[in-house]
């Protein structure tokens, strides 16, 4: 059965998130996932997952001085502690809701020195949320919403979960972003199944809702489906005039494929 997750940092992001949360379960998404709740009632939070009975599938690591123009630390030389400091106060935040994955960002940077800090960094954080039987994800980003970002191919991503080698390292499969940096959403997927995590999806190009724009999302789910992957996938894309409820048509068009729920 195909199931749907709301992504509450673009879903609701106009109230708080323990009532974006009960919203998602109006709305008849299966489960949720933020990107940075620190400054959320945590409590409320808990309380909102509880009552409705969804789980909170992931959030993000702080992204560090946004006003500076950081977004994520780990792949950031000389930023070791700032950037562990991060995947601390992440996986703690997963362990008080129960989220099941955190995803480690990189930020802007570049080249080999980059690279290994990325991956020191990833092993430290593999390590912590092992033993909390959690996953860490690392996600590609396109050029044009990110540019200079450090992890901008899936080729690059499995190179780098290749050589961190910890079972609980997965990609974070964007399909927004990856049709944008390689397009071929078919084969990516066949060709990265054994390192996914999770899956997101959004209208390409504008990152509308998802029954707009060049993917045909009904080929890409069935597609999933057909490969055996039944985790919820991510609906992680803005809605027009930031009206969530009314952009949930595409309910009508894609959740109703044979097999989803």
């Amino acid at each position: 059965m195909t199931q749907f997750s709301a992504n509450l940092g673009f879903l609701w992001n106009d109230r708080p998130l323990a009532d974006a949360i009960h919203a998602a379960k109006a709305a008849g998404f299966d489960a949720v996932e933020c990107h940075w709740p620190y400054d959320q009632d945590i409590d409320a939070v808990k309380a909102a997952l509880q009552a409705t009975g969804l789980s909170m599938l992931g959030l993000n690591t702080a992204r560090g001085n946004v006003a500076a123009g950081e977004n994520g630390l780990a792949a950031l030389v000389d930023h070791e502690e700032e950037a562990r400091d991060a995947i601390d106060q992440a996986l703690a935040c997963a362990a008080a809701l129960d989220a099941g994955a955190v995803h480690v960002m990189g930020g802007f940077a570049e080249g080999q020195d980059a690279e290994d800090c990325f991956i020191g960094n990833l092993r430290y954080a593999a390590q912590k949320a092992q033993a909390a039987g959690r996953t860490i994800l690392i996600e590609p980003l396109n050029g044009y919403d990110a540019p200079g970002y450090f992890l901008d191919h899936s080729d690059k991503a499995r190179r780098i979960i290749e050589a961190v080698g910890a079972p609980n390292l997965k990609l974070m499969f964007d399909c927004y972003h990856i049709q944008i940096i390689e397009g071929d959403l078919t084969r990516r997927i066949t060709a990265n199944l054994d390192i996914i995590g999770h899956v997101q999806f959004a209208g390409v190009p504008h990152r509308g809702r998802p029954d707009e724009g060049e993917i045909s999302y009904r080929h890409v789910f069935a597609h999933l489906a057909d490969l055996g992957y039944t985790a919820p996938l991510g609906a992680e894309y803005k809605p027009d005039d930031g009206d969530t409820d009314a952009s949930l048509g595409w309910f009508s068009v894609l959740g109703d494929m044979p097999g989803s729920g």
